[in-house]
């Protein structure tokens, strides 16, 4: 693997089952010059395994924008480098962006190596639409912020897909609770690939009730897919999320005031929720 000037492939490693990873995927770690690890410790065992020995350096989100200068120097001056992180695909929500990018913008072959990836492990066994899909990494830490971060995306009609911890998960699925609809779709997935893994697909209540009650399913390493917005084809400009809304308001003010209040919440349009709330009203008297 000598050329004039190097070339920078991006390694997908195992996420927990070490069978995962393909024989390119050895054959190239074998023949780099280099192999930049998000920890070299976590690596090394992986290499061992498949009795691979080379030299390893390290590139993590605390170093990773001044090593990657250094990293792009050597493979300007001919070396193969081989990006892998501590567990799947590198650059999902893992290192290696600075690198890639900088790779790109000067011109040098970036080579993509496949394998294991949680995301996509985790879509192709949940039962719920792939065609279209939004990853949006890992959730905001406070509970705050995830609100908000639901209340965005309450009508999003797509899937959507998130990482979490162990540690943040069950808050998170008690803001979520206080956001979307009790029967949206979930699933979660955890410990992919591994000894335990477990992929539920459940109702949001029924969900949390579960993640609450079983302690096992506050261990390990998650993906959350959650159901897009069903838009209720009787009325095309409010989604069904809007009109929870608006019927839970209805219970406690007036037809106007219930129609201010969605409107400010969902940002849908107040004349649309009036009209519509006219029209629980007067199925309710019905």
């Amino acid at each position: 693997m000598s050329n004039q000037c190097g070339k920078l492939y991006v390694v997908a490693t195992p996420i927990g089952n070490l069978a995962d990873f393909s024989f390119r995927a050895v054959d190239v770690l074998k023949e780099v010059d280099l192999i930049a690890a998000e920890d070299t410790r976590h690596v090394r065992m992986l290499l061992q395994h498949y009795g691979i020995a080379n030299r390893l350096v390290s590139l993590h989100q605390h170093n990773e924008e001044t090593a990657s200068a250094g990293l792009l120097d050597k493979i300007r001056g001919g070396l193969d480098i081989a990006l892998v992180s501590d567990a799947g695909t590198p650059l999902l929500s893992d290192p290696g962006m600075p690198l890639v990018r900088m790779a790109k913008d000067a011109g040098i072959e970036v080579s993509p190596i496949p394998g294991a990836c949680a995301l996509i492990a985790a879509l192709s066994a949940a039962g719920l639409p792939v065609s279209r899909f939004i990853f949006e990494g890992f959730l905001p830490r406070t509970s705050s912020a995830r609100k908000a971060f639901f209340k965005e995306r309450l009508d999003c009609e797509s899937t959507w897909v998130f990482y979490e911890s162990s540690h943040r998960i069950l808050d998170a699925l008690k803001d979520m609770s206080q956001i979307l609809p009790a029967g949206r779709q979930l699933v979660i997935a955890r410990e992919i690939t591994k000894l335990h893994e477990t992929i539920v697909k459940r109702r949001l209540d029924e969900m949390l009730e579960l993640v609450e009650s079983d302690e096992n399913m506050r261990k390990g390493e998650f993906v959350v897919i959650v159901e897009g917005a069903v838009i209720d084809k009787n009325n095309q400009e409010l989604s069904t999320e809007h009109l929870s809304v608006l019927k839970i308001l209805l219970n406690e003010c007036s037809v106007k005031t219930a129609a201010a209040l969605a409107a400010e919440i969902t940002g849908a349009r107040k004349k649309v929720l009036y009209q519509a709330a006219l029209e629980m009203m007067g199925e309710a008297k019905g």
